[in-house]
């Protein structure tokens, strides 16, 4: 049997995203993502985290990997590149644990959405093929390099990047003709062992292609990737997760269940002198639920909130409401509702932001979280939506379930 390491490098100095490999991503850890694709492989033996930083070391153990030594500072620099932090892994097991693995997988964190059998994929192309010193996941380009140009000043002429024999002016030819061009992921490479130590080299000279479909294609350098990226994994993606898999939409809905404080109001209370209780809520929250009742869905409020304006806003939004349900009994009174309604819990969607909403989840055929939710709301979501609680989430809800009944419909 192969020993087989998979490798997460890690620095804590992120300058782009400040303590990025442990900011939540999609609910998660941002490191949790490749930690959990090393677990799920069936060929890995051995995960292991190199970083500087301890707190990523503690984060990295909590979702099941190794992290028996932090990195040198020196080795978690802008400028650092991948081999000496590899090197130092590998002879820091070898002289500590006397262990040496036969092939190393790097998994970068920036690249957390892999598809299920990336990782061993990858591997088995090294097991295959003994000539190969690499495996590198690889995508379509995005860009042709044959119309690239090399620039020399904006007094100077142009000078094009690359020459295809056959075709004098590639620049100019359809990209039809030109060769098939691939671009380099940060997804995977399987490593043999003897490509790192002997030849110095993270990928060698004979490096096998791991075609990646392109709707894998990440990197995470700003914070408008993560959010690009996070709307990735909520909008369905088949991918590796540290958590359950998140479900699709119900093909056909015929509830939407929805809590009221931290949905339908932005989950602030005033309260003057005599103890008078005031929310916010929007108004944009009732504009299709007219259609979408007369499509044969149901919008109702469940909550645990024995205020009055609860009903109040229910009947100004045209929704039944069910209040004052106790912190432990909402997932009850759902069931009796569905029961009492006749509807199956696989075509309810449920949205909600705290702690009690999380029985509902279990039960509803698709949970959905608003973007404010709790941590742990947003781990256990199906999905989750752009829009604040109280600031047109109901809304974007409303228009995602219509959106689908008229594809349905046409």
């Amino acid at each position: 049997m192969k020993n087989i390491l998979a490798l997460i490098p890690a620095r804590g100095g992120s300058k782009g995203i400040p303590r990025k490999n442990i900011r939540s991503f999609a609910g998660y850890p941002l490191i949790a993502w490749s930690i959990a694709a090393a677990k799920q492989s069936e060929l890995v033996t051995r995960v292991i985290v190199s970083t500087d930083d301890e707190e990523i070391a503690s984060v990295a153990r909590e979702w099941g990997a190794e992290a028996p030594f932090l990195r040198p500072a020196e080795l978690a620099q802008d400028a650092t590149t991948d081999l000496p932090v590899f090197e130092h892994a590998l002879k820091w097991l070898e002289e500590v644990e006397a262990y040496r693995p036969d092939i190393v997988a790097q998994l970068r964190p920036t690249s957390p959405i892999r598809p299920k059998t990336m990782v061993d994929d990858a591997i088995r192309i090294l097991l295959n093929h003994k000539d190969a010193d690499c495996a590198r996941g690889v995508v379509p380009a995005g860009q042709n390099p044959f119309k690239m140009w090399r620039f020399n000043g904006e007094d100077k002429p142009l000078k094009q990047l690359l020459e295809v024999e056959g075709i004098p002016e590639p620049y100019n030819a359809p990209r039809q003709i030109l060769p098939s061009v691939y671009w380099q992921t940060g997804h995977i490479d399987a490593i043999r062992i003897a490509t790192i130590l002997n030849k110095r080299s993270l990928t060698g000279d004979v490096i096998y292609p791991l075609v990646v479909d392109p709707k894998y294609t990440v990197d995470i350098d700003t914070l408008a990737d993560w959010v690009k990226y996070e709307a990735v994994i909520y909008g369905g993606l088949d991918v590796v997760s540290p958590g359950k898999p998140r479900r699709q939409m119900p093909e056909t809905v015929k509830m939407i269940l929805c809590d009221f404080d931290g949905v339908v109001t932005d989950n602030l209370v005033l309260t003057d002198e005599n103890g008078k209780e005031t929310v916010s809520a929007s108004r944009s929250d009732s504009m299709h639920i007219k259609t979408l009742r007369e499509k044969g869905v149901e919008v109702m409020i469940l909550s645990s909130e024995p205020n009055p304006v609860v009903k109040a806003r229910a009947q100004k939004m045209g929704v039944e409401a069910i209040h004052g349900i106790g912190m432990q009994d909402k997932g009850r009174v759902m069931r009796e509702v569905l029961e009492r309604k006749k509807v199956k819990a696989e075509s309810v969607i449920y949205i909600g932001n705290d702690l009690n909403d999380l029985p509902c989840f279990e039960i509803a055929g698709w949970s959905v979280a608003v973007a404010d939710a709790y941590p742990e709301v947003i781990r256990a979501a199906d999905y989750v939506l752009t829009k604040n609680g109280g600031h047109g989430a109901i809304r974007e809800l409303c228009e995602m379930v219509l959106k689908q009944l008229f594809q349905k419909e046409n």
